[in-house]
């Protein structure tokens, strides 16, 4: 008996010999193959995956916040609007990532910790140039990468890079704020300080919504910008605590320390204390 095909299936194609499928387009023999586990315990696979998602997410994290600094530098604000927010759409998938991974019992990482060598979540080079993007700018970091030439040289460049808030700073000033020199001025190599003259700033945009419209509206993508890189870096250190305790990182990190201590640092810091003195 032939069996009749299922409703609403007349016209799909079936014949892909001299067409590309949904498998040759997103490249899946190459990502479902890129999964190596070095032990033969169970819970590596989830370690592996969860990490690699994670960067595929961050990959498309700097896509959108190096477009955004383009597009605000070029006054084009409303693109650079929708991109920021779609970055904190991304990095709530991030952070949900981590009550995956916190099924993984201290017991069970153990038994495949010892095969991860001196690999670390603290070498996640993508992770240090979204940290360069959003102004947090360490020269020791760098020797890391030393190993390949091409991937240092890259992140040099974005080491050298203007943030997204320095280029947000430059639309203050263009909107005739007047900032400190040394904030419009400085190198941007070097790490943000805080700077009265740009809180006075935040201040004035936040009492004159209306007139700064798309200051304010930028300023508060960048406030959900960095409330959710925050909750990321606390469950990360919160799902560490409760796998590895307070035990050294397998890079030679404090570990937990460390990730406490990050958590110390503020990316956009007069948008967080205007709201105290308005």
């Amino acid at each position: 008996m032939t069996q009749e095909p299922p409703k609403g299936s007349e016209g799909v194609h079936t014949d892909f010999s001299d067409r590309m499928t949904y498998g040759e387009y997103l490249r899946l023999d190459q990502l479902l193959d890129a999964q190596k586990p070095l032990s033969s315990h169970h819970d590596e696979m989830l370690f592996i995956m969860i990490h690699q998602v994670s960067e595929i997410w961050m990959k498309l994290m700097l896509h959108e916040l190096q477009a955004a600094i383009r597009s605000i530098q070029h006054d084009d604000m409303q693109p650079a609007f929708k991109m920021l927010a779609r970055v904190s759409s991304i990095q709530k998938q991030i952070i949900h990532a981590w009550d995956v991974l916190a099924t993984m019992t201290p017991s069970e990482y153990m038994e495949f910790r010892d095969h991860l060598g001196q690999a670390s979540g603290f070498q996640s080079y993508q992770y240090r140039m979204i940290e360069f993007a959003l102004g947090y700018k360490t020269n020791a970091v760098l020797k890391i990468y030393r190993k390949d030439k091409d991937l240092h040289n890259r992140l040099e460049k974005a080491y050298k890079k203007p943030s997204l808030y320095d280029v947000t700073l430059e639309q203050l000033s263009k909107a005739g704020f007047d900032l400190d020199p040394q904030v419009l001025n400085r190198d941007y190599t070097d790490l943000y300080k805080q700077n009265p003259s740009v809180e006075a700033a935040w201040a004035i945009v936040y009492k004159d919504v209306d007139r700064y419209w798309h200051l304010y509206q930028l300023a508060e993508k960048l406030v959900d910008l960095e409330d959710s890189l925050q909750q990321w870096r606390f469950r990360h250190m919160k799902t560490v605590e409760r796998i590895i305790g307070h035990k050294k990182g397998t890079g030679g990190s404090s570990g937990v320390g460390y990730l406490k201590k990050v958590l110390e640092h503020r990316f956009f810091p007069e948008l967080w204390d205007v709201r105290t003195h308005f």
